[in-house]
């Protein structure tokens, strides 16, 4: 095995999902094509809710981030018009093209997901192993988190709506970059303080290794999930690898 769960006091594990628990081809070629394809028809729908005026306005925040750095970002309009809905999602296509790891994108999208799970149109792949390893770890008693740029609403219809069925089950925590963003050290600190564990006892699992760089200068401990797919990491780095999750024994 690749890893001892229980040789390093391991009580936590923090999961990615992109390219970790969830094809990266899945995200890219099925998620966003979708939450694209609907985000002005959605807008117009719902565009007086709550909810997406606190997403807009968290959208606006980046915009004017984006102009003062000089961007160039699509013109924003403000009010209620269609031709504001056009501007929204013209900037919304703008920040998907970045792949920008947005919290107000990242919120409204999961809200176009939502509706796409709930009518059927959307089913989440996770890798064969995923399951089987959600459904050990909880029978022994270990704490099962998520960590992603997705919104928590978005990692909870995800692991909801999988091909293999419900797996919320087995998830005790959903963390995003509402916490801080995945390439801080902080953020990984303030996860542990949250979940009541000491950082030394989680381990975190992604297939970034500016991710598990920052979590390890936490102090938590770290493997790098090699999945068909994953884009490569840079070679000189210091974290243990994995190909599977049955490589993680308890």
């Amino acid at each position: 095995m690749a890893f001892s769960l229980s040789a390093d006091s391991i009580t936590t594990i923090l999961l990615d999902i992109e390219g970790t628990t969830t094809p990266i081809a899945f995200v890219y070629d099925v998620l966003f094509p979708f939450a694209r394809s609907r985000t002005r028809g959605y807008l117009e729908e719902h565009f007086e809710q709550t909810a997406v005026q606190k997403d807009l306005a968290r959208l606006r925040e980046e915009h004017r981030n984006d102009v003062s750095q000089n961007l160039d970002p699509p013109y924003l309009l403000t009010g209620t018009s269609a031709e504001t809905i056009d501007s929204v999602t013209a900037y919304v296509h703008w920040l998907m093209d970045r792949d920008r790891k947005s919290t107000g994108l990242k919120s409204l999208q999961g809200k176009i997901w939502q509706e796409g799970y709930l009518a059927g149109r959307l089913h989440a792949q996770v890798f064969s192993d995923v399951p089987l390893a959600f459904a050990h770890w909880h029978e022994t008693g270990l704490s099962l988190s998520i960590f992603s740029s997705g919104s928590i609403l978005a990692q909870q219809l995800l692991f909801a709506h999988t091909e293999a069925g419900d797996l919320t089950k087995f998830l005790d925590c959903y963390f995003d970059t509402t916490t801080g963003p995945k390439s801080a050290a902080e953020s990984y600190r303030c996860i542990a303080l949250e979940l009541g564990s000491a950082t030394e006892q989680v381990l975190f699992v992604s297939d970034v290794t500016s991710e598990l760089d920052a979590a390890r200068l936490a102090g938590m401990k770290t493997l790098l999930c090699l999945r068909p797919g994953n884009h490569v990491q840079p070679a000189k780095h210091t974290h243990l690898c994995i190909e599977t999750f049955a490589e993680i024994d308890r």
